[in-house]
Formats: C-alpha cells, structure tokens, sequence
C-alpha cells in the first residue's frame, strides 16, 4: 500500500481486565500497521517482558496490580533505551495525564475515548510524538503555556520529567543543538532563566486552581 510503514509497530500491552485485555489484542492485532510483541496482567510481569522483547510502544494501565502504571513509570525513568509508554486509563482522576506526563510518559489516551484515539496515539507516539489532553482549556486565555508550540511543550514535559538535554534529543528524535534551540525559545516565553525556573513554572501552572 502506498505510503504504508514497511515494519509494523511492535506493542506491549500491560491491562488487569481479561476482557478488555482480549479486546486490545484483536483491535491492534487485526491491524497491520501493529504487531502483539507481549500482553501483561500487571506492572511487573511488563516490566520482566521488557528485559525479554524489544518492542517499540507499551500501552500500560495506570490502576494495576503489583506495580501500578506511575511504578511503570518511575522504573524505567532515564533509560534511553525504554518503550514510548502509553497510558491508557478509564480513572477519572483529572490529574492523571499531568502526573503521567511529568513521569516520562510518551501519551494518555482515556477508555472514555473510542478505540480509535488508541490507534491514533501509539502512531503518534511511535514516531516521536507526545500525545496528552490539553489540561484545562477554560484557563487558555491566561495561561502562559498556553503560548508554546507543540515542540515546546514536549521539550517542557520532558524537563519536568528530569531527561537530560541529550535524552531529550534521543527521545524525540531531533539534535541536540535543536533541543537548545528550542529551549532558549521556551526560556524566552515562559520569562525563566533556567530549566530548574521552567520546571517550577511548569508544575505550579498544573495546580489546582
């Protein structure tokens, strides 16, 4: 097919409900543009398949037993060799794509969603891409980040999630000198001197109001 990826994206699912388990492997598996590289029942059982199988985006539940999406998280933070991870949640806590952001998640797509938003996320996500619900769109008119480009905000969350200017560039892909690039831009915007000011800015603009 014409402008279709030759190599199917290799994804590890990490999902405590049998059902919806099921339904994640035939949704993905009936896709060719995907490949079931390993299915986990909880947090630590993903955490063993990813010392196993190399696979490029793990879709991870946030509520999970044994070590739960944010341990997910926190274990693999700094590796530069670790999945994109996706997390993919029905909890209605509205801060969780915050706090899975500032970990090194990759994307947060919501149950709530139809399956499609799944589809679209791990293809974003799988080539570079950050993919999160914008946290509170009534408070776009006075809220400063709401200035940054995409890039910007990607690079912010980064930050935020402690990567290095080098991890950062591994991360998404891109120079080390654009990550500068763009860091400068973000220091610019946001009025900060330094990442540890952007940071500070960053957390205290998620805070509920």
């Amino acid at each position: 097919m014409p402008g279709h990826q030759s190599r199917p994206i290799a994804v590890v699912i990490a999902e405590k409900n049998p059902l919806l388990q099921s339904s994640l492997v035939k949704l993905l598996g009936g896709d060719e543009r995907f490949t079931i590289a390993g299915v986990a029942n909880d947090g630590q059982r993903f955490l063993e398949l990813l010392d196993k199988t190399a696979f490029r985006v793990g879709v991870i539940g946030w509520e999970m037993p044994v070590i739960d999406g944010r341990g997910v998280l926190q274990s693999l933070r700094g590796r530069t060799d670790a999945p994109r991870l996706i997390v993919y949640t029905g909890s209605a806590n509205p801060d969780v794509p915050r706090q899975a952001m500032t970990l090194g998640a990759a994307g947060f797509c919501s149950k709530r969603e139809p399956p499609e938003q799944l589809v679209d996320t791990i293809l974003a996500v799988a080539t570079g891409r950050m993919v999160f619900p914008f946290i509170d769109v009534a408070s776009l008119a006075s809220d400063p980040l709401a200035g940054l480009t995409p890039r910007e905000r990607e690079l912010l969350a980064a930050l935020a999630g402690g990567l290095t200017n080098q991890q950062m560039a591994t991360q998404l892909d891109i120079s080390l000198n654009t990550v500068k690039f763009h860091l400068k831009n973000l220091y610019d915007k946001l009025a900060v001197g330094n990442r540890a000011q952007a940071v500070a800015f960053f957390l205290k603009g998620r805070e509920p109001r």
